[in-house]
């Protein structure tokens, strides 16, 4: 899975310390390393239900995995901050990711 173009999100140019924590966001992450045939995608999708986000985590054909994650922002920072935190299954190397407006697509968090 690549990664779209970044639009400019629904809080591109507001005051940081003015952000709606609440708001819902998508999050889509590529994630790099020895993260297939570990448990990671079950571990993404587990952290992600415990912190009421609906989305996927995909293997994709290059190795890496795919994660799309959407829910109120400060549930979505704490995936990401998770993801990137080395208490994954596996190795993660890096983290490509961008937020964007929740687009409602999803109604739980799946795996595939």
């Amino acid at each position: 899975m690549s990664l779209p173009p970044s639009p400019r999100g629904s809080s591109a140019g507001r005051d940081p310390e003015r952000l709606d924590l609440d708001e819902d966001l998508r999050l889509t992450a590529v994630v790099h390393g020895s993260v297939q045939g570990v448990g990671f995608r079950w571990w993404t999708a587990h952290h992600a239900e415990q912190l009421g986000l609906r989305g996927s985590a995909v293997n994709n054909a290059d190795g890496t995995v795919g994660v799309i994650a959407e829910g109120p922002r400060h549930a979505v920072r704490d995936l990401l901050k998770a993801l990137n935190g080395g208490g994954t299954p596996g190795a993660v190397m890096k983290v490509d990711s961008h937020y964007g407006p929740a687009t409602g697509e999803f109604q739980g968090f799946v795996t595939g």
